[in-house]
C-alpha cells in the first residue's frame, strides 16, 4: 500500500510540472533568468558572435566564426558565392556584439544555447535565443556590468580597433553599435571596460559617448539615413547585425540600435511596432515592410525609406545594401505597409 502511495503521490508531481516545463522558452529559461540577480553576468567575449538553429552544423569554411577570438573579415570572405551565403539561411538566426548581456538557457558539450537579452521576439520573453561555442562567452562581476548608470562608448565607425592601454597593442576589432562601459576619458582615448582584457582603449573619434539610463538624444529621419549609407556596397548576411554584414532586419535594427532606440529583432515583429503611417506620408527614417501574397502574407522584408521616392536596404544573398526606386518591381507589389518609430 506505501509503494502505491508513493508512486501516486510521485506521479502526481510529474503532472503538477509538466505545465512549467512545456511553456516555451520556460523551465530552462527561468533557471536562466534566476543567474541575472546572482554576483556574475554573462556576455559575449568576441567582436561579433554567430548564433545557430543547433550546435554542430557548421560547414568547415565556417571555422573562423566559431573560434575565439572570431576572425569575421576572413569567414565572411571566404563565402565568395551567392551559394555559399544562401547555404546559412535558417541556419543562423542571429548575432551579438561583443560585451552584450546573454542569459544560458542550456548546454552541450562544447555549446551553450543563450538569449539575447537586448533583441526582442516572440521566440522567448527573455530574448533572441540560438547556439554559440561555450569559449565564446565571459562571465564578468554584475557589479561592473550593470548598465544602470555611468557612461559607454558607442561604437560610430564602421570597425574600431580595440587596445590594451599602451595605446599600441591590438586586442581586437569592434563593430559598429558595440557599447564598452567607460572609466575614463583621455584626449584622443576612450578607456572602457571589457569582459575580458580588463581596461582597454578605443580611439576617441571612432565612439560617441552615451549616458546609461538616460534617454539618448532623438535622431533626425536624416540622420538615421545618412548613418545607414555607412554601410552601402556591404555584402548581406544572412542572421547578420554587424558591420561585417547584415541582414534586412539587422541592418535597420543595428541602425536605430545606435541611437538607443530597441526594436524587435525580426522584420515581421518591427512591423508591428512604432505608429502606422501610410505610404503618402513617409517621411526618411520610415520603415516599410514586403509581405507574400502581393502584400497580404507574412511579412518577409524591411527597408528604410530615405526620401525621393527611394529606400535603402540589405536584400538577400549574393547582394549588397543598396538604394532603389520603391517603386521598383517585386517591391513595389508586396508593400505591406511602413511604421515611424520617432515622436513628432
Amino acid at each position: 500500500m506505501n509503494t502505491v502511495k508513493k508512486m501516486s503521490l510521485s506521479l502526481l508531481a510529474i503532472l503538477l510540472l509538466l505545465p512549467i516545463l512545456s511553456a516555451p522558452g520556460t523551465g530552462t529559461a527561468e533557471a536562466a533568468s534566476a543567474s541575472s540577480s546572482a554576483k556574475t553576468k554573462t556576455v559575449i567575449g568576441v567582436s561579433v558572435a554567430t548564433l545557430w538553429k543547433s550546435p554542430g552544423i557548421a560547414r568547415k569554411l565556417d571555422a573562423p566564426s566559431l573560434a575565439a577570438p572570431v576572425d569575421l573579415t576572413t569567414w565572411t570572405a571566404a563565402m565568395n558565392t551567392t551559394e555559399k551565403r544562401r547555404w546559412l539561411t535558417g541556419k543562423t538566426e542571429t548575432q551579438a556584439l561583443y560585451g552584450r548581456e546573454v542569459k544560458i538557457v542550456q548546454t552541450k558539450g562544447s555549446w551553450s544555447q543563450v538569449v539575447v537579452t537586448d533583441q526582442s521576439t516572440s521566440k522567448s520573453r527573455y530574448g533572441y535565443p540560438g547556439w554559440l561555442p561555450t569559449v565564446q562567452l565571459k562571465s564578468v562581476p554584475a557589479s561592473e556590468w550593470s548598465r544602470t548608470s555611468g557612461k559607454e562608448a558607442v561604437v560610430s565607425a564602421k570597425t574600431s580597433t580595440l587596445y590594451k592601454t599602451d595605446g599600441k597593442s591590438k586586442l581586437l576589432d569592434l563593430s559598429f553599435g558595440t557599447r564598452l562601459p567607460i572609466t575614463s576619458e583621455k584626449g584622443e582615448w576612450m578607456e572602457v571596460r571589457t569582459p575580458q582584457h580588463g581596461i582597454a582603449r578605443l580611439r576617441a573619434e571612432d565612439v560617441k559617448v552615451a549616458t546609461v539610463g538616460k534617454s539618448e538624444t532623438q535622431p533626425t529621419g536624416p540622420q538615421l539615413v545618412e548613418t545607414g549609407k555607412m554601410f552601402l556596397g556591404l555584402p548581406y548576411l544572412w542572421a547578420g547585425t554587424s558591420a561585417y554584414g547584415f541582414d534586412c532586419s539587422g541592418f535597420t535594427g543595428a541602425i536605430y540600435a545606435y541611437y538607443g532606440i530597441l526594436l524587435p529583432r525580426d522584420a515581421s515583429e518591427q512591423a508591428l511596432a512604432g505608429k502606422a503611417v501610410t505610404k503618402a506620408n513617409l517621411q526618411p527614417g520610415d520603415l516599410m515592410f514586403f509581405a507574400h501574397n502581393n502584400g497580404k502574407g507574412k511579412v518577409h522584408h524591411v527597408a528604410m525609406y530615405i526620401g525621393d521616392g527611394k529606400m535603402m536596404h540589405s536584400p538577400k544573398a549574393g547582394k549588397t545594401v543598396e538604394i532603389i526606386p520603391i517603386a521598383t518591381a517585386g517591391y513595389a507589389n508586396e508593400f505591406a505597409g511602413a511604421r515611424r518609430y520617432l515622436n513628432e
